[in-house]
């Protein structure tokens, strides 16, 4: 798949993308799409001052989360560093929770493919249900874009039945067409998501790199049948925030895709704003 195959006129993309947006804070604005959100976020602690006891207790709020919201779906995963993983699965109860890892050189993807390969194994082995890798922008930005399909798909191939979500780094990516091409070269290469951004550098999410992600899921779904999720992450914070990237999904890839099974939201704030505002208190629980 090239980028020859992503030919929308950029003014007539900034137009659509600015009438979803305004869908976002009218018609999409409401309190069912903000439980839908809560209910679709990856809560995620991905600090270097993480230690199994910090990450025990961030699980625990999780396992106790229905005792304190009756009627609110809980999130759908705990995301955190492949060394956490067991901590997670010892102190979570609750089956529908996902555990998440990043792994494969998180964030930046600057080692060996099989230095990734067994960082790969390793969470997987310690029961990480999901694995987010970053797509190594060494070799795509350099237009090695064989060697960044085969990355992905060493790792894919070790994983089984464990879910692979390819982080691209839009806004190393900088233009619609290079972010529409890294979405097609992780698609093709195994993953089962594509995700904006490790939340370490800036920019992080936007609107438009969303919206292009989407385009293209959407592309490849008309032309295999296959449904490729998608996770917007770094700096979504806001209800409007997560509004608007809920609303995208809705208006390009349509309600099929509004679950956790197809759509993640990447945060760690943005939980207890989504609670204070469905609630209409302040929250502070995670």
């Amino acid at each position: 798949m090239t980028s020859e195959k992503f030919n929308i006129d950029s003014q007539q993309l900034e137009s659509d993308l600015n009438t979803i947006i305004s869908n976002a804070k009218t018609i999409h604005d409401t309190p069912e799409n903000k439980k839908l959100a809560l209910s679709c976020i990856d809560l995620t602690t991905l600090n270097s001052t993480d230690t199994e006891e910090k990450v025990k207790a961030f699980t625990q709020k999780v396992n106790d989360f229905p005792n304190h919201f009756e009627g609110l779906d809980n999130v759908a995963a705990i995301c955190i560093y492949p060394n956490m993983v067991k901590a997670v699965e010892e102190t979570l109860q609750l089956p529908e929770v996902n555990i998440a890892s990043v792994s494969g050189g998180f964030p930046s993807s600057m080692t060996f493919t099989a230095v990734k390969v067994e960082e790969t194994k390793l969470a997987i082995e310690a029961r990480a249900d999901e694995i987010d890798i970053v797509l190594a922008l060494s070799h795509f930005l350099a237009g090695e874009f064989q060697e960044a399909h085969n990355d992905i798909a060493a790792i894919k191939n070790i994983m089984g039945d464990v879910h692979l979500k390819v982080i691209l780094e839009t806004g190393a990516l900088e233009t619609p067409e290079n972010i529409w091409k890294a979405s097609m070269l992780a698609i093709n290469a195994g993953a089962d998501f594509i995700k904006t951004s490790t939340g370490k550098m800036n920019p992080a999410a936007t609107p438009m790199a969303a919206y292009v992600m989407c385009l293209a899921i959407a592309y490849h779904y008309k032309e295999t049948g296959e449904k490729i999720g998608f996770k917007p992450a770094g700096g979504i914070s806001t209800p409007e925030d997560a509004l608007v990237y809920l609303s995208i999904v809705k208006e390009v890839l349509g309600d099929e895709w509004l679950n956790p099974t197809l759509f993640r939201i990447g945060a760690s704030r943005l939980a207890n704003n989504l609670l204070s505002d469905i609630l209409d208190k302040e929250v502070k629980y995670f």
